[in-house]
């Protein structure tokens, strides 16, 4: 039996992301400037491609190929009314659905899916995932991507950690830990 080997990637950095404001479907920060189909023997083999159906992941797909298929189960987190707000000014008008939203996977005071909601959604898209063997490069969202490392660690997670030689994982302290997965900012 064929493996199944799965790459999430998140897309290519969004002037959203740098003013950290909540997503709407914004084009990629620097789209036209990176080169269609550049990125495309990045890996071994032709991975199967895959992206989320919003505008940022679809321009970052393009950098691996033009044979990309849209999921929907890889959209990002509706983040109903919250869409397009600084999270700095949320801090300032709504201080309290912002903390419940942080402290609470169930909530969705902004009206939109809440964490639990979309963690559900990735593991479905997981599961079914299973069936399929070979290569997948997924091109999806920061949430997403959390989603499906949640799913993946959620049960003794030390013996599902792979560590290879020369890897990197960084962890900060701001008042808790938090992981960051190192990569190439495009």
């Amino acid at each position: 039996m064929q493996a199944t080997r799965l790459t999430l990637m998140c897309h290519a950095r969004t002037v959203a992301q740098k003013l950290a404001s909540f997503p709407t479907n914004e084009p990629l920060e620097f789209y036209g400037q990176l080169a269609k189909g550049s990125r495309s023997g990045q890996f071994e083999g032709a991975p199967r491609v895959l992206c989320g159906p919003e505008l940022r992941t679809q321009q970052t797909a393009e950098l691996f190929g033009n044979d990309v298929e849209i999921v929907s189960a890889l959209r990002d987190c509706d983040f109903g009314r919250w869409s397009g707000v600084r999270i700095n000014d949320l801090q300032k008008s709504e201080p309290e659905a912002l903390q419940t939203w942080l402290d609470d996977p169930t909530s969705a005071p902004h009206g939109g899916e809440s964490v639990a909601q979309l963690c559900e959604r990735v593991a479905q898209w997981l599961q079914a995932l299973v069936a399929t063997p070979g290569h997948v490069l997924a091109i999806t969202h920061p949430f997403v991507i959390r989603a499906a490392l949640t799913q993946v660690l959620q049960a003794k997670a030390f013996n599902l950690i792979d560590v290879e030689p020369l890897s990197a994982v960084e962890l900060r302290f701001t008042g808790r830990w938090r992981l960051r997965l190192l990569g190439g900012e495009i």
